[in-house]
C-alpha cells in the first residue's frame, strides 16, 4: 500500500516546523515532505527568516518517528535556482542542485523535487525544451552521484503557476524516458493535472513505470480531498494495484480550522480507516 506522506508547508501553518513535523505524526503520518528549504510558508507567503535547518529537521523527524520523503530543489518561477528552461539560467540551477543534493543527504532524504521554470518568450517550445532536456541530463548526473532521484513536476497554468513551461505529462514523460536514468522520475500532481488533462487514472496506469511520487489535493480548490469531484479512494486503490511502493502526497490546504482533523480525516478517506 502506498503510504501517505503530508507537505508540511501547508498545515499548522502558524507553528514552527519542528511542531508541525509532531503535529503531523500526532495524525497518524510517518512520512513528510517540504518546499525549498530557503523559507517556510506560513499561511500567507513563504517567510524566508523561516529557513529550514538540516540537523534540526534531522533530530525532529527522529523525535516523532518520521521520514522526509522529497523537498523542492528550487522554486517554480526560478526565483530560487534558476529556470533550466533558460541556457543562461544553467549555471544558477545547477549550482543549486549540487546545493539541495548536499541538503538531501545532511536529512536523510532520497528524492528531490525538480521544476521547469517559467516560458522565456524570447525562445520558442522547442528551443526550451532543449534547454531543459540538457539541464536536466546533468542534474540527474550529479543527483546519482550522491544517490538521489530526482523527481520532475509539471504543474497546471490555469488556476496557479501562469507562465510555467511544463504543463504537461506527456512532455514530462518524453523527457524523461529521452533522458532514460533511474534518477530521474515523474511526480504526478493529480490536483495539477486534473486541471489540466483530466484522464487521471489512465494517464498513471501509463506513466506508472516512471512515476516516482504522487501529489494530490481536493479539484477545484486544492482543499481537502473529500467532497471533490475526484474519486481519490478509487485512484490510490488502483495505485496500488500496479505496485507502486513509493509515497503518496498530500498538498492541500486545509478549509477545516482544525487541521489535525482535516489530516486525521484526510486519512480515513483515502485508507478506509
Amino acid at each position: 500500500m502506498a503510504r501517505l506522506s503530508v507537505c508540511l508547508e501547508t498545515v499548522f501553518t502558524d507553528l514552527p516546523v519542528r511542531e508541525r513535523i509532531g503535529k503531523i505524526a500526532e495524525a497518524g503520518y510517518r512520512d513528510v515532505e517540504f518546499w525549498h528549504p530557503e523559507g517556510t510558508f506560513d499561511g500567507k507567503g513563504v517567510r524566508f527568516d523561516w529557513a529550514k535547518d538540516a540537523a534540526e529537521l534531522r533530530e525532529a523527524c527522529q523525535q516523532h518517528g518520521v521520514a522526509i520523503n522529497d523537498f523542492a530543489m528550487h522554486a517554480w518561477d526560478g526565483s530560487i535556482g534558476g529556470s533550466p528552461v533558460k541556457a543562461a539560467d544553467r549555471p544558477n540551477y545547477l549550482a543549486q542542485i549540487r546545493k539541495m543534493v548536499d541538503f538531501a543527504q545532511a536529512i536523510g532524504c532520497k528524492h528531490g523535487i525538480t521544476l521547469s521554470g517559467t516560458v522565456d518568450p524570447s525562445l520558442s517550445r522547442a528551443q526550451m525544451r532543449g534547454n531543459l532536456e540538457a539541464a536536466l541530463a546533468e542534474a540527474v548526473s550529479i543527483a546519482a552521484a550522491a544517490r538521489v532521484t530526482l523527481l520532475l513536476e509539471p504543474l497546471n497554468t490555469w488556476v496557479d503557476h501562469p507562465g510555467y513551461y511544463l504543463d504537461s505529462t506527456a512532455e514530462a514523460a518524453q523527457i524523461i524516458r529521452s533522458i532514460r536514468s533511474p534518477h530521474l522520475k515523474l511526480l504526478y500532481d493529480v490536483y495539477h493535472m486534473q486541471i489540466m488533462e483530466g484522464n487521471v487514472i489512465a494517464t498513471i496506469e501509463r506513466n506508472i513505470d516512471i512515476i516516482g511520487h504522487f501529489h494530490a489535493a481536493g479539484v477545484p480548490g486544492r482543499a481537502e480531498l473529500f467532497a471533490t469531484e475526484l474519486n481519490y479512494p478509487e485512484i490510490v486503490k488502483r495505485i496500488d494495484a500496479l505496485g507502486y511502493q513509493g509515497c503518496f502526497g498530500l498538498e492541500y490546504f486545509p478549509r477545516m480550522k482544525d487541521h489535525l482533523q482535516s489530516l486525521k480525516q484526510t486519512r480515513a478517506y483515502l485508507l478506509g480507516d
